[in-house]
């Protein structure tokens, strides 16, 4: 049942307690691909995720602003702080849980919020408040992970696949020639940068040309895949918290 559209009987009336939270951010995806890129791929996958199992689930509107102000040289990027973007995905899955759908998965399409939400899953299932798994697609898509940058082959073909006409296709060539091959400037295993642009001269990690609709629909397939199977074991966990020992 998607909250967005749903009136507050229908949800009254709705018998499970497990619901998703797509999250993503508004921020840049170089010359070719939208800003709401991450919001998009984390809504789709969700969506599909859910037409998977078979089982009520809650589907939460999409949290669009995250943790990007590490693009913040390229304009309409938006960002909030690790404090408040913590405080905020928090307090709206309090909101579910208030209601009694208190088994929540994440999905987030966005890897500058992967460290957050990890420690909001963990201290709000800790607290007793609800047990919180977050989920980030693109590491649940198999050896397509390893080619994970930013407005790269991943997005694109997902994008290409989901919301073709979003994608600029004559800027393939120019977010090519002004992409990175690796995500920071590392020495000593240590990223001595912190911004994007310090690494990429228009914001693209990856050959974006490398991911096709053909591509994009796989990786929506092991993604939605991948989703469905957490969901089903978010549900059955016993999930009460182990003794002192």
């Amino acid at each position: 049942m998607d909250l967005t559209t749903a009136t507050w009987t229908d949800v009254r009336d709705l018998e499970t307690n497990l619901a998703v939270v797509p999250v993503g951010s508004t921020e840049q995806h170089g010359p070719h691909a939208p800003l709401g890129t991450d919001v998009m791929t984390a809504e789709a996958v969700a969506d599909a995720g859910l037409e998977r199992v078979d089982r009520d689930v809650v589907r939460a509107p999409a949290i669009p602003v995250g943790i990007a102000e590490e693009h913040r040289q390229f304009p309409g990027t938006m960002w909030v702080s690790e404090d408040t973007f913590r405080d905020y995905v928090g307090e709206a899955v309090e909101s579910l849980a208030y209601h009694g759908f208190d088994r929540i998965v994440i999905v987030n399409g966005h890897g500058g919020n992967v460290d957050a939400l990890r420690e909001v899953g963990g201290r709000l299932t800790r607290n007793g408040d609800a047990y919180v798994v977050p989920f980030t697609w693109f590491e649940s898509v198999g050896e397509h992970t390893a080619d994970m940058g930013h407005g790269g082959p991943l997005e694109t073909g997902l994008l290409r696949h989901l919301e073709p006409d979003l994608l600029r296709e004559g800027r393939i060539d120019e977010a090519r020639a002004g992409a990175a091959d690796g995500w920071g400037d590392w020495t000593s295993y240590v990223n001595l940068a912190y911004d994007a642009a310090e690494f990429t001269e228009n914001g693209v990690v990856g050959d974006p040309d490398e991911g096709d609709a053909q591509r994009g629909e796989t990786l929506l397939e092991l993604a939605a895949d991948a989703l469905a199977r957490l969901l089903e074991a978010v549900d059955e966990r016993d999930v009460s918290r182990p003794e002192r020992r």
